[in-house]
């Protein structure tokens, strides 16, 4: 029996974030706060779309925790410090910042950046892991942020929340990790499981598939990420 259970985490954002830049009116200028590889540049054909990313992580990093091992940022538009971008203030009508905001040492600067370059009415797109791995370290510094965190911090910028959405729950969650134990297992205990350990983990899996269909709200204690869609007062 094949489960879906921890397999939902990409695409529920991916699908979300569809809908949220369609929200946006047809040629409004919006920016790509800390763009990578332009993942999502294909989502904005119906904006005038511009690139920003301060362009210093290679794939490799530090080799701790998980990396890309190639990472290509040759096409970004802006290369700078996303605390510090050099475009006018109320310039952009959008700012979209997907998956960035554990990579900041200080995330709080880089809302208040957005704040600064968003006309009044402007939308901000956010998403950001609730709870994460090690990944792109060196330039890793949270391992996420809940709810409270966006409800006390943006209306502080001048924001009002207007779409937020917590992707998963805690046995989606605990489910993604159990998938990902084989190769945990193998780079840093040297083994992979056995035979019986398979089938553990195959019974852990359909225990938390059926829990995840009766879930309640335990998104509250673990989830994948938050993703938050606000306009600037």
């Amino acid at each position: 029996m094949k489960f879906t259970v921890g397999t939902r985490n990409e695409s529920t954002r991916e699908a979300w974030l569809t809908q949220a830049l369609k929200q946006i009116p047809a040629g409004s200028r919006i920016l790509d706060a800390g763009a990578g590889q332009l993942r999502h540049k294909n989502l904005c054909s119906h904006l005038d779309y511009l690139s920003q990313d301060f362009a210093q992580y290679d794939g490799r990093g530090d080799g701790s925790g998980l990396q890309t091992g190639s990472w290509d940022q040759s096409k970004i538009d802006i290369v700078s410090d996303i605390i510090s971008i050099p475009e006018p203030d109320e310039s952009f009508d959008a700012v979209m910042c997907v998956e960035v905001l554990e990579h900041l040492p200080n995330p709080l600067l880089a809302l208040q950046e957005f704040s600064r370059l968003l006309r009044q009415g402007g939308h901000l797109v956010v998403t950001a892991p609730f709870c994460s791995l090690t990944h792109f370290a060196p330039y890793h510094f949270c391992t996420g942020f809940n709810r409270y965190f966006y409800e006390t911090h943006l209306p502080q910028f001048g924001f009002s929340i207007v779409d937020f959405q917590e992707n998963g729950n805690f046995f989606e969650f605990l489910a993604q990790e159990l998938r990902r134990s084989p190769l945990i297992c193998k780079r840093y205990a040297g083994s992979t499981p056995r035979l019986w350990e398979k089938a553990a983990l195959y019974l852990l899996t359909a225990m938390l598939e059926r829990m995840s269909r009766k879930d309640t709200g335990s998104s509250e204690l673990l989830n994948f990420g938050c993703h938050v869609r606000a306009v600037k007062n």
